[in-house]
């Protein structure tokens, strides 16, 4: 809408079209709005899971005290910014709530996930 309102008509249609054209061909996956359904869902059966101790920011002595932040691996030290931890509560740390869709994209980020991942993916 932007850009005809910058160009006006009727050259305005044709960025129009081409958007169009674009999202009627892209492949088509609603895998990200099952893993919201899916995660919200979770929430709802667990309930409020209290976050792992080596993900919490230590502000105070007291929380460095009680572990807070401990052993914290920060992604970016490492090789390709990413190291595997646990970033799931202990109840949930093996739960997958992606589930890629066989599709060009997808298939890429699935691999990437077992790339980094190893066995959990």
């Amino acid at each position: 809408f932007d850009t005809l309102m910058k160009i006006g008509w009727p050259e305005g249609q044709i960025p129009l079209a081409e958007t169009a054209i674009y999202l009627a061909t892209s492949p088509k996956s609603n895998s990200a709005n099952k893993a919201i359904t899916d995660a919200l869902e979770l929430i709802r059966e667990t309930g409020n899971q209290p976050v792992p101790l080596h993900l919490r920011n230590a502000p105070t002595k007291l929380m460095e005290q009680l572990g807070y932040g401990q052993d914290y691996k920060y992604a970016h030290n490492y090789e390709g910014n990413f190291t595997q931890q646990q970033y799931l509560p202990d109840e949930l740390k093996d739960t997958r709530i992606w589930h890629p869709q066989n599709n060009p994209a997808e298939n890429k980020l699935h691999e990437r996930m077992k790339e980094l991942w190893k066995d959990k993916y």
